[in-house]
């Protein structure tokens, strides 16, 4: 099991955890818990365009305002008329564009195969982008730990099941959700928040094909 840089590995499933978490609606804990901080040393650790991005979102968190940013995550991914940018898998997965469809039952059954749990105090779909987000956390956390026990097939198992869930469900419908995210936003935050999504599930989308 050489080869593997297990520090980077770290970073990227903390890197990934905060991103999840910026899918919430926003509020003082943010600054509270240093989410930002956090995600910008992480960052650091994987690439020097996602630390810059990061430090660029910190900023924008700063400088907008708890308001500002409630209004426009409103706005993006909860209506209350036309949602800009609907927060679901299978909305960007399928033609009709509905939720609830074969994608969603899909995406349920590799959260089963990888042993993950959406909590009670979850009241989103199960394909919502924080899901997901998190769930993809969970492989990098659960191989990192195969790989510190020496434990090769456990790894490999995360590995190969990290590499389905992207090719098949979160690495399909993320550059359109981003995209669209990045067009509707009116804060700086979000914006921000969409590129180094983005680049982050498109580097493990890559990462996945080429391992």
């Amino acid at each position: 099991m050489t080869g593997y840089d297990l520090e980077r590995g770290v970073a990227r499933e903390n890197l990934c955890r905060l991103l999840a978490a910026c899918y919430y609606q926003p509020g003082p804990e943010f600054a509270e818990e240093k989410v930002f901080d956090w995600m910008r040393e992480a960052a650091a650790r994987i690439r020097p365009d996602l630390a810059a991005h990061a430090r660029r979102l910190g900023e924008a968190f700063a400088a907008e305002g708890l308001e500002n940013l409630l209004l426009d995550y409103t706005r993006l991914f909860l209506g209350p008329n036309q949602v800009l940018a609907k927060p679901y898998g299978s909305v960007w997965m399928s033609t009709e564009k509905t939720l609830m469809g074969e994608s969603t039952m899909a995406v349920q059954r590799l959260y089963a195969e990888g042993g993950y749990e959406i909590g009670d105090d979850f009241r989103e779909l199960p394909e919502h982008v924080a899901a997901e987000l998190e769930f993809l956390y969970l492989l990098i956390f659960r191989e990192n730990q195969a790989r510190r026990a020496g434990e090769k097939d456990a790894a490999q198992a995360m590995l190969a099941l990290r590499k389905r869930f992207l090719g098949e469900h979160l690495g399909r419908w993320i550059e359109p959700f981003t995209a669209q995210v990045k067009s509707g936003a009116q804060s700086a935050f979000y914006r921000e928040l969409a590129e180094i999504t983005a680049r982050f599930v498109g580097m493990e989308t890559v990462a996945g094909k080429a391992g």
